[in-house]
């Protein structure tokens, strides 16, 4: 009997991955706006209903699997260096660009959280996990003497963001990974701790 149920949550298991896979390919793909409860389930192989009852709504979905998607994508830097772990961190950030059609789904999920307050939630939600790893990496940094002991988190994590959406969204200047080393060794002279005598 344990056996049993021990099998049916490796079943859940297996079908959760199996959804959360099919809703991040198809975001990239099609971006949010055509994304359907159907279409994941045709994906995934699981029922509709099914998803109904695991997500109570498409923006929850959708999030999570992007949630998932980025979590893999770019693993937490920890090197032991502030300045190799934010180059490291605005890199794979910058790198989003080799995928175009990622590109186009970020930029419609920044505008669909303009328009509909259930997705803004979920949304806000989803950025505010990746300005808590900036957040943690930063922390870091002022635990070990390398940042300012009085730095603005905040602030900071809004200076390593800001360039990178303000670049996607309004497409003035290129984001090239190449360039994250120059970024952050121009935002790391002001951040860093003052120099004493």
């Amino acid at each position: 009997m344990t056996i049993g149920r021990t099998g049916g949550r490796q079943r859940s298991s297996s079908a959760r991955q199996a959804v959360l896979c099919a809703t991040a390919e198809l975001l990239d793909e099609q971006g949010y706006g055509k994304i359907t409860i159907e279409g994941v389930a045709a994906r995934s192989g699981v029922a509709k209903s099914t998803i109904y009852r695991w997500w109570k709504s498409k923006p929850a979905l959708v999030m999570e699997a992007q949630a998932e998607a980025v979590a893999q994508r770019m693993p937490e830097p920890d090197t032991g260096s502030v300045e190799a772990d934010l180059i490291a961190f605005a890199a794979a950030l910058y790198r989003v660009v080799e995928f175009p059609l990622r590109v186009e789904a970020l930029r419609g999920m920044m505008a669909e959280a303009q328009l509909d307050s259930d997705f803004a939630g979920h949304f806000r939600e989803w950025v505010q996990s990746r300005r808590k790893v900036m957040s943690d990496i930063l922390s870091r940094g002022v635990a070990r003497g390398e940042l300012a002991a009085d730095l603005d988190l905040d602030h900071a994590t809004d200076l390593i963001f800001g360039p990178f959406w303000y670049r996607l969204l309004v497409a003035h200047a290129p984001l090239d990974p190449a360039d994250a080393p120059a970024h952050i060794t121009r935002l790391l002279a002001g951040l860093r701790r003052p120099s004493v005598g």
